[in-house]
């Protein structure tokens, strides 16, 4: 059974297709989309890209990227908007030449996602949150190193348990973002907590600087 609160997910449809035939060329087509902080930001590139090149099939073919998957991607995008202008809610977007453009973005995701979180181990493996189940970075991942927290949409059980579709966060977000969740008085002790540990007070004392 996966740990309490993992079936809480949202299923992304598999974006990319790798056909047998040609698996070469379509890593290297995932390659070119592909960002530093993760497969949620890679897989905006690619949505970004289907926008700019006018949700073409061929295109689509032709960069061995998923065109249903994307076409449902665009349309709960579109319902959202639709439900955001029916209850007036403000739509807004950092702007793309900002250097916090991805960081908000991570940083909003991480609002939605604050218990599907894993920390990297010293021993090489991840821990997810609270549950301290040891989990793997799944091979499909977009990362080329191993950051000290990951969010994560899916947790995959074969012989080895992976989490899979993961983006770079960090601890001090944790604790800005969600600390309700990460209240220590109520963790598990393990090095996560150690390092929340260090952030918490890290965090006091700015604050009594500040005052």
């Amino acid at each position: 059974m996966p740990p309490v609160g993992m079936h809480h997910r949202i299923l992304i449809p598999n974006c990319f297709v790798r056909p047998r035939e040609a698996q070469k060329a379509a890593d290297e087509a995932k390659a070119r989309f592909g960002h530093i902080d993760g497969d949620h930001l890679t897989l905006l590139n690619v949505y970004h890209a289907y926008k700019q090149n006018n949700e073409d099939p061929s295109w689509c073919y032709e960069n061995f990227v998923n065109h249903r998957a994307l076409k449902a991607a665009d349309n709960v995008r579109q319902q959202l908007v639709r439900i955001m202008s029916r209850f007036n809610l403000k739509l807004c977007s950092t702007d793309f030449n900002s250097r916090d453009y991805y960081v908000n973005i991570r940083k909003a995701m991480l609002s939605g996602y604050f218990m599907q979180v894993a920390h990297l181990e010293r021993t090489g493996h991840y821990l997810t949150v609270k549950d301290n189940q040891v989990v793997h970075l799944h091979p499909s991942n977009c990362l080329d190193h191993k950051p000290e927290w990951v969010i994560y949409n899916e947790y995959v059980l074969t012989s080895r348990n992976f989490i899979r579709t993961v983006t770079d966060v960090r601890g001090e977000w944790l604790i800005d973002i969600a600390p309700h969740y990460y209240d220590l008085t109520n963790f598990p002790q393990c090095e996560a907590k150690r390092v929340l540990e260090k952030l918490y007070r890290k965090l006091e004392k700015e604050r009594e600087n500040r005052k």
